[in-house]
């Protein structure tokens, strides 16, 4: 059993939010990957499935981001699971909007929602960091993870739902470069090596010249 923990805030006011780009992951493997109807449970919500092998239950805690930490034990406690098996998706400051990195154990870098698990169970667990950009100041942070993400973000966190669906599979299995390739192939896919450059100048189309020959000498060249 393997448990992947999407962080955010809980009810229809944050679903949009920066803040809750971990639901937003671990929603899409659900609906992707025929997981089951989530279902009430470790004061969250519950989908399980498969993925290659692996069975893996995916939680959304709905203490709100800064208590994530008590709905994450509660289910390490029940499925009595090593916090080597338990990855969690999160919104990352410190990324450009729609990068993306795997890291196993290491400091929680002052979000709330890692904060509160760290406490509970320790940090040997993997992330998911989902970037979101920096809004240029600290004091501006809370305002900008609890806001939704703008129009203009639309297109490439399309891309990074749909590669993090991709590679989910890879991820359980333990492949985690197979599965931030699978991702680089929605967020950066590789341009084909008979695209010309869009910037490479074209040759200019030759114009034809003009002929000043006169009629006469025009009907004298054609029996030479």
């Amino acid at each position: 059993m393997k448990l992947w923990v999407g962080l955010g805030n809980p009810g229809a006011k944050y679903a949009g939010n920066r803040h809750n780009i971990g639901f937003m992951a671990v929603d899409r493997i659900a609906a992707d990957h025929g997981f089951s109807p989530w279902r009430k449970a470790f004061q969250g919500l519950v989908s399980e499935g498969r993925l290659g092998t692996e069975k893996v239950a995916l939680l959304k805690p709905e203490t709100f981001m800064n208590l994530s930490g008590q709905s994450v034990q509660a289910a390490v406690t029940f499925w009595k699971l090593p916090l080597t098996d338990v990855t969690v998706f999160h919104d990352e400051l410190d990324l450009a909007p729609g990068k993306l990195r795997l890291k196993q154990g290491g400091g929680h870098a002052g979000h709330n929602g890692l904060r509160s698990i760290h406490s509970h169970l320790g940090d040997a667990y993997a992330r998911v960091r989902l970037g979101i950009g920096h809004p240029g100041h600290k004091d501006a942070v809370a305002a900008y993870v609890l806001h939704d993400f703008a129009k203009a973000d639309a297109e490439w966190l399309e891309d990074l739902l749909r590669g993090i669906s991709d590679g989910a599979e890879a991820l359980a299995m333990g492949d985690g470069q197979k599965f931030m390739n699978a991702v680089s192939l929605r967020t950066a896919p590789p341009r084909s090596s008979t695209t010309k450059d869009k910037t490479e100048p074209q040759a200019p189309t030759p114009q034809p010249q003009e002929d000043t020959r006169s009629p006469m000498q025009r009907l004298l060249d054609r029996f030479r």
